[in-house]
């Protein structure tokens, strides 16, 4: 997530929400994209560091927690640019040209001089963050996959490059036979039927097969990925996406919730400020008076209910609205109830961070050191595949 300003409740019901599922689902790495918010704030870098720390306090404050995930920011991993580099001199140009968001952002961004090589490089610096991890698994919505396939492409051309190691075919023989008689001959099978035929559930139960295999070190298990699709050595794995469901969270006037819309509530937004938004949200423009009717659907308010309320308070509203026998603040009384209560946990989990700032700092520091231990690894292989290792 880049660091671009305080969060609000979209990126809560957009983003965090699905993090906190996720961290106990999956081992999970969650980063600042600092160097990501460079590509179109370059010019004022104090936006990104005043906002990095408040950024991740959001996080904690959401429920992402630091022992079932990995968390860290993004410039105090170098590996990140060593991969971006290295893979940018096998990139092809137009590959990077043709990546829907490069036009998009260029037509929507018309005040920033965007024609940089860092914002055209963009995509291939992504693709290191989630390469560099052996990530199988990327967490985004539809507007996102161009990103990902651009991501399993590369791979596969890195693969190809530079997955050749000499002796492969022998190496990979041998990793076989450690698996034992019956699971080598059972390997051997799936990669029949599945380079014979095409069949990918023999692809898939081939890849199972390896996954369970505890005593193969990690250089055989890559060989035995890399013979068992026909290729060599698998040393940058293809993620996968792993689609989100879509969460429009409304803003203050019922567009989508943004800060460019100016219709936000922060995350962690004080609660005398958050009453003050909601009572003075506009509401159905035909309710001039009290006694006026009106149409829920046509009122910002409602839509918040569709988050905040229950079935009995929203028949209550529908009722009370459609036959003026409520008044607007009476309607808005429930969503500032939801909204103050769901903060309230949050509030409760950021007050120790903000009281005590080397908490967030120190966990970060783990965080950085664990993302570096598998960049590492990964970068140990490039550079060997590359021919770039001297020792």
């Amino acid at each position: 997530m880049r660091p671009t300003g305080s969060l609000h409740l979209g990126h809560y019901h957009g983003v965090l929400k699905n993090w906190v599922k996720l961290q106990h689902e999956h081992e999970c790495l969650f980063f600042v994209a600092d160097w990501h918010a460079l590509t179109t704030h370059y010019d004022s870098p104090e936006v990104i560091q005043n906002n990095v720390w408040e950024m991740v306090i959001d996080w904690l404050a959401a429920g992402v927690d630091p022992n079932h995930a990995t968390l860290f920011i993004q410039s105090q991993v170098p590996e990140h640019a060593e991969l971006h580099l290295l893979l940018s001199m096998i990139t092809p140009l137009g590959w990077l040209e043709r990546m829907p968001t490069y036009k998009d952002q260029q037509e929507k961004l018309t005040e920033k001089d965007l024609s940089t090589y860092g914002f055209l490089g963009y995509p291939l610096l992504q693709s290191a963050d989630i390469l560099i991890y052996r990530a199988n698994l990327v967490p985004v919505g539809e507007d996102q996959v161009p990103h990902i396939e651009f991501t399993r492409e590369m791979a596969r051309r890195f693969n190809h490059l530079y997955g050749r190691e000499l002796g492969f075919e022998q190496k990979a023989e041998a990793a076989i036979k450690k698996m034992g008689g019956k699971k080598s001959r059972l390997y051997e099978e799936l990669r029949t039927r599945y380079q014979e035929q095409g069949d990918d559930e023999a692809l898939a139960a081939g890849q199972a097969l390896i996954n369970e295999q505890q005593n193969l070190s990690l250089g055989d298990r890559e060989r035995l990925f890399g013979y068992l699709e026909g290729g060599g050595k698998v040393i940058l794995a293809e993620p996968q996406s792993l689609l989100t469901v879509a969460s429009r969270m409304p803003g203050l006037d019922g567009q989508k919730m943004s800060k460019s819309y100016h219709n936000t509530i922060s995350m962690r937004e004080d609660a005398e400020s958050v009453t003050k938004k909601i009572r003075t949200m506009p509401t159905d423009p035909a309710r001039v008076r009290r006694t006026d009717p009106g149409t829920p659907d046509k009122c910002p308010v409602w839509a918040l209910h569709q988050i905040y309320s229950n079935d009995a308070v929203r028949n209550w509203v529908q009722e009370g609205c459609v036959s003026a026998g409520i008044g607007c603040i009476e309607c808005k009384q429930p969503v500032i109830e939801g909204v103050l209560k769901e903060q309230e946990p949050m509030r409760e989990r950021a007050k120790m961070y903000m009281e005590s700032p080397s908490l967030v700092r120190n966990l970060i520091a783990d965080g950085c050191e664990k993302a570096r231990e598998h960049a590492r690894d990964t970068m140990r292989d490039v550079r060997e595949a590359m021919g770039l290792r001297y020792d």
